[in-house]
């Protein structure tokens, strides 16, 4: 179903049908939002999407205005802030409810990235919002100085949803703190210093560690139609043998060139995420993580995950569990809290023992709110079945993804597993050369702009990222689907 609006001389008719032309001063609605001013001599009204009903109502904006905003930002805040917006006109966000967001003159969005991957089960989930309330007025603030039941009712609550060994917790305020308090951990544990990385995909983050490359069977040298434990294949080709995998071989022996030419003969660590986040979805070859960990804790290393999980890809609640492999340690923060500052480090009794060689405080670190509010997401992923939800829509959004991948000759990949998703972009199958990051914003501008907000990711910035809220609909799916299809088809027929 699409919704054509024109308007002519403020008299406003909503169509259902095909698009159609005026020559005037053209006044329009994208979805359900507020209005906006556009003066041509000739004008096309744009089919749009019919957007999914919401009966939840947000409050009317009273702030500043966008001019005041943008002034502040230009004054106050680091041009860092600037250099990371994705959108030529941005969004001024002004509240949220689940899956959607509404900016500040009341146009709805469907959010498909979750501020980054971290609204886990919906913005401002009622049970979520209840558990805030609730700790907000008993205690804001204690630290772990102190014992609190807050961070102890959490850490045995969260210790139950990992297997064993996995069971000693320390809670911080980010992922980043807790990589680099991971890291900490498995030098001092092991007494080595090297730690090894995917080559490019953490590069910003793990810096200065030694890099392997990334066994991307779709971008890599090697790939094939069965590498992936997805429900969408890469496009490419092979003749593997059942149950063999030739791209797998190939990426292990260039591991273990990265072993015998790159670092000492004893390492401290490997780290790596289960599906890549910001590298772009980045899925490995079967028993990749399984035979990469072998091959790690010869040489006196340890195996670190950096976790998404929590039910995201469908199958498992953990995404390690996916690679059939326990890590030695698990990092952890966006999602756990759904949007508020807590992470955490998981490890083993005997690995957490060697970390009283160091003095290490937090200050903020298993502050009671925090743990409130993540101990109130672990029961709100159980009690709405999100796992589940992750599973049986993540796995449509993905098959119908693929169906506009065999369409255009742009949309290189699809990648990902239930709620976590890469659609790689490019120039043309053949060469699988990055599409132009100009490219991608014009899209990007353009998926916005009918309603919808995604992600960006990859070396090159070619990936489109699909990390929603884990609480969408089918329904949502197939408005997004219109949308995506529409904003790639608009694309391929102006170039």
């Amino acid at each position: 179903m699409y919704k054509v609006v024109s308007c002519i001389s403020g008299q406003c008719a909503a169509l259902t049908g095909q698009s159609s032309c005026l020559t005037s001063l053209a006044r329009f609605r994208l979805g359900s939002g507020a209005a906006r001013q556009k003066s041509a001599i000739k004008y096309c009204t744009v089919d749009i999407p019919e957007m999914p009903p919401c009966s939840f109502k947000p409050e009317e904006y009273k702030g500043m205005s966008k001019e005041q905003m943008m002034e502040i930002c230009k004054q106050n805040c680091n041009p860092m802030t600037t250099k990371i917006t994705y959108y030529k006109k941005p969004v001024f966000i002004h509240q949220g409810y689940m899956q959607w967001l509404w900016d500040v003159d009341g146009k709805r969005y469907l959010d498909l990235f979750a501020g980054v991957a971290t609204v886990s089960v919906g913005h401002c989930h009622p049970k979520v919002t209840a558990a805030i309330q609730k700790q907000l007025k008993k205690r804001w603030h204690t630290t772990n100085i102190y014992i609190h039941p807050e961070l102890h009712e959490y850490c045995d609550k969260l210790a139950s949803y990992l297997p064993d060994p996995l069971k000693v917790i320390y809670l911080t305020n980010s992922g980043s703190e807790a990589n680099e308090l991971a890291m900490l951990m498995a030098r001092l544990h092991t007494g080595n210093f090297d730690i090894i990385t995917f080559r490019l995909t953490q590069l910003t983050w793990f810096l200065p560690n030694k890099q392997t490359m990334c066994p991307d069977v779709f971008r890599g040298p090697w790939g094939g139609s069965y590498c992936r434990d997805s429900p969408v294949q890469s496009i490419r080709q092979c003749s593997c043998a059942q149950g063999a995998c030739i791209a797998n071989k190939h990426y292990i022996e260039q591991l273990e060139e990265t072993f015998a030419t790159s670092v000492p003969s004893q390492i401290a660590a490997f780290f790596g995420e289960p599906i890549q986040g910001m590298g772009g979805a980045v899925q490995y070859p079967k028993n990749y993580l399984k035979e990469a960990y072998k091959l790690v804790r010869q040489r006196g290393g340890i195996c670190i995950v950096d976790e998404t999980g929590l039910g995201r890809t469908g199958s498992h609640f953990w995404g390690f569990q996916g690679h059939d492999v326990i890590p030695d340690m698990v990092t952890m923060a966006k999602g756990i809290g759904n949007g508020f500052p807590v992470g955490a480090v998981v490890t083993t009794p005997e690995i957490a023992a060697s970390f009283v060689k160091a003095s290490h405080f937090n200050t903020f670190g298993g502050n009671p709110l925090a743990c409130a509010i993540a101990s109130s997401v672990l029961d709100t992923i159980r009690e709405d079945s999100t796992q589940h939800n992750s599973l049986h829509v993540g796995t449509y959004l993905m098959t119908q993804m693929a169906e506009l991948r065999d369409k255009y000759e742009i949309i290189g990949d699809v990648c990902g597993k239930g709620l976590q998703i890469g659609v790689e972009m490019v120039k043309d199958k053949g060469s699988r050369e990055p599409l132009p990051p100009e490219a991608m914003s014009e899209i990007l501008e353009d998926i916005k702009d009918m309603g919808v907000l995604i992600g960006k990711g990859g070396v090159y910035g070619q990936t489109f990222r699909i990390q929603p809220p884990m609480c969408i609909t089918r329904e949502d799916v197939d408005f997004f689907l219109a949308v995506f299809n529409k904003a790639i088809s608009g694309y391929t027929d102006r170039k």
